[in-house]
């Protein structure tokens, strides 16, 4: 097939899934008013990669097809080859504004860097390192959308896994594994075709039945999937520009003695490599999440000047302050992505090299501490930091500043409708216009502002980049284990150590 179409990527959707979405169960995810928003979105994207002005950026020859397939599964043989992953998802997430989490760029940059993992994870049971390659060229050849669903139900987090009802292994046959339990947050979830199964680490001994990677199409018997309830409630896109086109939904996936073929294992009961998965990954994963938060961050300075300007605050030195320090920013956005790119290319070649880091056990407490996405020891941490650090506070502070500039603005909007009532055609351009910005149009950007950062999907938004790379507090902590702490901390105890020669 190669790179899908959007009406190939609309029809594949049709398959009998079970998807329950505001106490409804939906047969065809494709004809549910909430949802047609963000697929017509996704088809979009899926139909530029065989348009002529963006099919060369967006696409490259497979290597085993010859058909042109998405920028996002290049494995890199040269720091080009990533550089171009780099400009085919920067292009993808600039569609969106960068105020879509989940495109699936993303989880096919999950792919390419599990692929560079099949020794790995074949290591003891070849078979699933063979799985993984294959799965990665199978969703490279069908440019599947790919979700995932990562952490355990949150139901007691002061007791152990086993009060969570996670997924779990609980019974091995000859077709495979037989898996039940609940795993969230799967973004995507309801207009993906399948779901990968990542891994939540660190399983202990013991808890061998719980650590799993595979992955499965969504509609696969004995799968569920309960959403969220959808934030497009049939406003316009001049009322809620982002929550009428981008709301990609997010779900639970609950299973009940689910089949998973043995062809579709990558890891299982397996804790040192289960534990290990995440943090061996060369980094594209990370990169392209790295991507479209700089993407997002230009997008949301772009705003500020906008709204700052509607009401001639650009004007005032105070304001200006502020929109310089959110530039500022999207200059440092711009140079973690430089770096963060020459470091995934620095693993991949020591990958290559057969260069592994060192085993978890030569840092003490390493096995025990480990969360979800951290590196492994002897690897640099750019990527991970500034996804887990700079972004999530640069875009807070964005908020921030965008609630400045627009004050009551932000809230006093009229609707489109009335902007179409005669008896008010006349009223509002006189009480609603901006510094020489028509009212319509002030109050566009001001609509546009609110739904970024003041609707659901705004305070969704904004708890994604928090809680998008874990838990933003057990991260920081993880940090004081990492060879660069022990490095600083060596620093001043040489110089601490030298001065004693000059006691006298």
């Amino acid at each position: 097939m190669g790179a899908r179409t959007g009406k190939q990527y609309i029809d594949a959707l049709r398959d009998g899934r079970s998807l329950h979405v505001n106490g409804e169960r939906i047969s065809d995810v494709t004809g549910y008013p909430p949802f047609q928003g963000v697929i017509n979105e996704l088809a979009a994207l899926y139909d530029r990669q065989h348009q002529a002005a963006t099919s060369e950026i967006l696409t490259y020859s497979s290597p085993s097809s010859g058909q042109p397939v998405s920028v996002s599964f290049i494995v890199p043989a040269s720091l080009e080859d990533l550089q171009r992953r780099v400009a085919g998802e920067r292009a993808r997430v600039e569609f969106t504004s960068g105020m879509m989490g989940r495109l699936p760029d993303q989880m096919n940059a999950w792919m390419a860097d599990i692929a560079l993992l099949k020794d790995f994870l074949g290591q003891r049971e070849p078979r699933f390192g063979a799985n993984a390659w294959n799965y990665y060229e199978l969703c490279r050849e069908q440019d599947f959308a790919l979700t995932h669903t990562l952490i355990d139900p949150q139901i007691d987090r002061s007791k152990g896994l086993e009060a969570q009802e996670g997924l779990r292994i609980v019974k091995e046959t000859g077709a495979g594994l037989m898996v039940s339990g609940a795993r969230m947050l799967s973004t995507l979830a309801p207009i993906s075709h399948e779901i990968l199964v990542a891994p939540y680490m660190p399983r202990r001994p013991g808890e061998e039945d719980y650590a799993i990677v595979f992955s499965i199409p969504v509609a696969t018997p004995g799968l569920k999937f309960i959403c969220r309830e959808p934030y497009d409630a049939g406003r316009s896109a001049y009322d809620r520009p982002f929550s009428s086109r981008y709301d990609e939904g997010d779900a639970i996936a609950i299973f009940k003695d689910v089949l998973v073929p043995w062809e579709r294992v990558f890891a299982a009961r397996d804790l040192g490599i289960y534990n290990l998965i995440q943090p061996m990954l060369p980094g594209m994963f990370g990169l392209q999440a790295v991507t479209r938060g700089v993407v997002k961050l230009r997008f949301m300075t772009g705003l500020a000047n906008l709204v700052a300007r509607a009401v001639g605050r650009d004007e005032m030195p105070r304001y200006q302050e502020m929109l310089g320090e959110l530039v500022a920013n999207v200059e440092l956005a711009e140079g973690l992505l430089l770096a963060s790119t020459h470091e995934v290319w620095t693993n991949i070649q020591q990958m290559m090299a057969g260069v592994r880091p060192r085993r978890q056990s030569a840092v003490p407490g390493y096995a025990a501490g480990v969360g979800t996405m951290f590196g492994a020891p002897g690897k640099t941490l750019i990527g991970l930091s500034t996804v887990r650090m700079f972004l999530p506070k640069a875009h807070s502070h964005a908020v921030d500043v965008l609630r400045l500039m627009g004050s009551s603005g932000l809230v006093m909007t009229p609707t489109e409708k009335d902007f179409n009532n005669p008896e008010l055609r006349e009223i509002l351009p006189q009480y609603l216009r901006g510094a020489g910005v028509p009212a319509a149009d002030r109050v566009r950007i001001m609509k546009l502002a609110w739904d970024a950062i003041g609707e659901q999907f705004g305070s969704r938004s904004l708890l994604y980049e928090l809680f998008f790379a874990g838990d933003p507090i057990s991260n920081r902590m993880l940090y004081m284990k990492t060879e660069t702490n022990r490095n600083c901390v060596a620093m001043v105890e040489r110089f601490v150590e030298s001065l004693k020669d000059t006691l006298r």
